[in-house]
């Protein structure tokens, strides 16, 4: 894969390493701005308003008085430095912007200058300021070096969510007339078509009708990808990634193996073909609420039981923790089973009631470690115990491989290092930041390769697959040790001539 020449990966040392401090080493870095037509689809205005200046002071303070975390993050801070050290892009960039202290700071001055008595009166003592062109141009880029992966927060000793405060500087530069192309075209594809890639329904349909033949090709089983079946029991909303791209298409085969082997009946929608939900990037309530809304009308018109998630960090962030705000009550569904489910979930309930069978040595040629998605780690759970979010992967992936390893503790579960691509991030036009912030993990992933001798990491986050699959050239690594949990999955089950023998009710 050709390198850029712009820019140096980090090298790999024995131990991940705090950086020497390098001021304005990622200044030249941000996104390309939005076109007019991607602030309009989603109701900003399409350039730079004349009064930028009084709409952003406005939007700001109508965040901070409309969320009293929000205000509590921009009060609370006494500048310990817990969490100068924790910031994926930090390690890998040494610019003090990317502490995320140093990047709430951005907004907390202005916040500082126009809202509190102290700001007004005496700004120089107690480090407000103007919003001016330049500290807007400084929003624009360093808002956009954070992946909202909310690491910082487990060891702030005051909790504040850096990740909130990124999304309201987005959400005031969308305002204004100044949002990332990136986010605001794709949440206007997924508006438009339902999904982020803008794959209409019959592109969709052909997708897959190719899956099955492929698949009945490999295995010999009519192994059925449904789309738009009314009276199906499970609506599965799956990041579009899932249909095309690698390793992702791998896990939507084993999704549909894992279905048809149980028995169950699900169908996907075309008119809520995506489970990622990107209004959730830039801060914006509507907008989340706009995608949201899709999976209940599918789900009203297929007339289905249960909401299923599949691979995917944010989406089931997302789907965990506001779905039912944005979008309930989903009181039509069954009762029987929690709204949304995640895909891992499901899968982990069938091999418990010894509805599939695994053969784990179809996978002995992997060794196999784990990833930590971010939007699953601190923002979601898993199954009925606290902390299922971390056993549940694990515990389907030992089922299907028999060489698993974990890499450092100090880098998994609640600790996860982020990938370096979520947030909004990925996109090429960010590619030294994706590099350079996915140095933690590169590191971990080192180490527990130079003990156990790793041959794939697998994840359950779309963006995660996709972010590793770019840089883990740039280290060293090869772009198809990426894998979806799934994968294993799919590739260990073992097919018997009836499905759905001892399936769990419906």
């Amino acid at each position: 894969m050709a390198k850029p020449k712009d820019f140096t990966t980090p090298e790999l040392g024995d131990y991940l390493r705090v950086p020497a401090v390098t001021p304005d080493s990622m200044v030249h870095s941000q996104p390309f701005v939005a076109k007019p037509v991607h602030q309009e689809n989603l109701g900003y205005p399409g350039e730079l308003v004349d009064n930028w200046q009084e709409v952003a002071v406005a939007k700001l303070g109508e965040l901070v008085n409309g969320s009293r975390g929000l205000q509590v993050y921009l009060d609370s801070c006494v500048k310990c430095g817990a969490c100068t050290d924790k910031c994926h892009y930090f390690l890998g960039t040494g610019d003090p912007k990317n502490m995320p202290v140093g990047r709430q700071d951005l907004l907390r001055k202005v916040y500082r200058r126009y809202y509190t008595l102290a700001g007004r009166y005496l700004p120089k003592l107690v480090g407000a300021e103007d919003l001016t062109e330049e500290v807007l141009d400084d929003w624009y880029r360093y808002f956009h070096q954070c992946s909202q992966c909310r690491r910082c927060s487990v060891y702030c000793p005051y909790g504040i969510d850096t990740a909130e405060v990124s999304m309201a500087a987005r959400e005031i530069m969308d305002s204004v007339g100044k949002g990332q192309k990136y986010c605001n075209e794709i949440i206007g594809k997924v508006h438009k078509l339902g999904n982020n890639l803008g794959l209409p329904e019959p592109a969709l349909a052909d997708t897959l009708e190719g899956l099955e033949e492929d698949v009945e090709e490999e295995t010999g089983i009519d192994v059925r990808f449904p789309l738009d079946v009314k009276g199906a029991d499970i609506l599965l909303v799956t990041p579009s990634a899932d249909f095309f791209a690698e390793p992702h298409i791998d896990g939507l085969i084993g999704y549909a193996k894992v279905f048809h082997q149980a028995g169950l009946s699900w169908t996907i929608s075309s008119h809520a073909s995506e489970a990622a939900n990107f209004g959730l990037f830039i801060g914006s309530h509507d907008n989340m609420q706009k995608v949201a809304v899709r999976i209940r009308e599918a789900a009203l018109e297929l007339g289905v039981k249960r909401i299923v998630f599949g691979e995917c960090g944010h989406a089931w962030r997302v789907g965990y923790s506001f779905l039912n705000t944005l979008a309930g009550p989903f009181d039509f569904l069954d009762s029987n089973y929690p709204v949304p489910q995640h895909i891992v979930e499901v899968t982990h309930d069938l091999l418990q009631q010894g509805c599939l069978k695994i053969d784990p040595q179809a996978n002995d040629d992997k060794r196999v470690t784990f990833h930590d998605s971010c939007n699953v780690a601190r923002a979601s759970r898993m199954g009925d115990s606290p902390g299922g979010q971390f056993t549940l992967p694990r515990d389907v992936i030992k089922a299907s491989c028999n060489h698993f390893f974990d890499m450092p503790s100090n880098t998994i579960g609640e600790a996860t290092f982020c990938c370096g691509g979520g947030g909004g991030l990925l996109t090429d036009d960010l590619v030294e930041l994706r590099v350079k912030g996915a140095l933690p993990r590169m590191q971990a992933l080192k180490e527990v390769n130079d003990q156990h001798q790793i041959t794939h990491m697998a994840a359950i986050c779309a963006i995660c697959k996709s972010q590793f699959s770019k840089v883990f050239p740039y280290y060293g690594f090869q772009m198809d040790q990426i894998v979806s949990v799934h994968q294993l999955v799919g590739d260990a089950l073992v097919f018997n001539s009836d499905p759905g023998n001892g399936r769990i009710s419906q």
